[in-house]
């Protein structure tokens, strides 16, 4: 059973509710009556001439949460003209688990809602993105590769903090953290090496202290290959077998991932948002019904551990 095969029989067993807000796309659609047909989850698919039969409570919920950004219910009932910004307040409110939205609109957009609808998780000021790189029975997480541009030493902690949680969520295993760099434990000097021992230094102080190994700075080398790790980086938690690779920047992470997808015949899982207090997925505009799927099964499975089905 592949890595895909066991998210699908654990979604199956969590029969968590789906919301699709974006009906209109026969993508969408087709993705609906595959979770349907699957049996990976209980699908509610809203399109346009879906009634908003909630819309006074999630008018409620978006004034209570941003009442600086919805001072009134002629605002909040604007914003929630936006499917993205529906679906994620039935997921706010509780009517929904999981939304997966983006096939027609850009990430900002599925980040914004998810900020408005149910905020960050506990600990994180960060959303980040990653990818599961799965080939034969292994699987990596790249973070983050589909979010923020430049992050700074508390976002680039961030993303190994959350990428570390939803591991343990999703695959099933520890995370082994690896902050990656050009550098090798001082074998060069910089502002970007500087801003990794920030990160580092941070994730040291949070309290409470992570429960995860993690180290820094590290080449991908010696994060992946053990007897590299010997000799480059003698005695690290993470050396040599890192399962979750934290990407200096968007650029490198990005480029990184459709590399060992394309040259390494690696098969890419996401983008997955991760530091959401609840599981909102966004969707490449490219994505498939079947790249739909496999993103919402990962999605629930970011649900099992927050809050009880209904």
């Amino acid at each position: 059973m592949t890595f895909l095969d066991r998210v699908y029989e654990r979604a199956r067993r969590a029969r968590r509710r789906i919301v699709l807000p974006e009906g209109d796309d026969p993508r969408v659609r087709e993705a609906a009556a595959k979770i349907e047909r699957e049996g990976l989850g209980r699908v509610q698919l809203l399109d346009r001439t879906t009634p908003h039969s909630s819309l006074p409570e999630l008018v409620r919920l978006l004034r209570r949460r941003k009442p600086d950004t919805f001072p009134t219910d002629a605002a909040a009932t604007e914003a929630l003209q936006h499917p993205l910004t529906y679906g994620a307040c039935l997921v706010g409110v509780g009517e929904a688990d999981v939304m997966v939205g983006g096939a027609d609109y850009p990430t900002a957009d599925t980040i914004r809602a998810a900020l408005w609808a149910v905020g960050t998780a506990p600990g994180i000021t960060t959303v980040s993105g990653a990818f599961y790189m799965m080939k034969d029975d292994r699987v990596l997480t790249f973070a983050d590769c589909a979010v923020v541009p430049e992050p700074t030493p508390l976002q680039l902690a961030d993303s190994a903090v959350a990428a570390a949680r939803d591991r343990r969520r999703i695959v099933g295993d520890e995370p082994v953290v690896a902050f990656l760099s050009y550098s090798t434990k001082g074998s060069a000097a910089g502002p970007r090496i500087d801003r990794v021992h920030a990160a580092l230094a941070d994730l040291r102080r949070r309290t409470p202290p992570p429960d995860f190994a993690f180290d820094g700075e590290l080449q991908g080398d010696a994060a992946l290959v053990a007897d590299v790790a010997a000799r480059k980086a003698p005695g690290s938690p993470a050396g040599g077998r890192a399962n979750v690779l934290i990407f200096p920047d968007l650029d490198s992470g990005n480029i990184a991932y459709k590399l060992v997808q394309r040259l390494g015949g690696w098969i890419a899982l996401g983008p997955i948002l991760q530091g959401v207090a609840r599981p909102i997925s966004d969707l490449s505009r490219g994505a498939t019904a079947d790249d739909i799927v496999d993103t919402a099964a990962i999605a629930v499975l970011q649900a099992e551990e927050t809050w009880p089905s209904r």
